[in-house]
């Protein structure tokens, strides 16, 4: 079951500078970052009130995220929603029609599992579903 919105994901060219851009907006203390490898990107991430806002940057030409900010620029990437069961909520979206860009939950930032939902099932916005391992 879908519990809420877990995060807001920016793609962004320049981790740290985009760090000092939204740090002058939402004035937050701290900052968690990490590398996910298998996701090909840098992440660094703060609450504004419940919700993360994850500034994410590719470490390789050939992340989506790269992919992304080549074709559309930065800005906002994804919204993510979190689950108490990431594969369960995938196989009952995908026995609605959803088209999924994983069948199964992978590994993510913030020690999550996470997954996509194609948007082209969505109208035009990239979803992901993520639960806490």
């Amino acid at each position: 079951m879908i519990k809420s919105i877990n995060h807001i994901g920016i793609a962004v060219k320049d981790l740290d500078k985009s760090i000092e851009i939204f740090k002058n907006i939402f004035n937050f203390e701290s900052v968690h970052k990490e590398v996910v490898e298998k996701q090909k990107v840098s992440v660094a991430s703060f609450e504004v009130g419940e919700v993360l806002i994850e500034l994410t940057s590719p470490t390789d030409d050939t992340s989506p995220i790269a992919k992304f900010i080549e074709k559309k620029g930065e800005g906002i990437h994804h919204i993510a929603f979190e689950s108490d069961d990431v594969n369960s909520e995938l196989e009952g979206l995908k026995s609605k029609g959803i088209s999924l860009i994983n069948d199964t939950a992978q590994e993510g930032a913030h020690n999550m599992l996470i997954s996509f939902l194609h948007p082209k099932s969505t109208n035009g916005v990239l979803m992901e579903i993520c639960q806490k391992k």
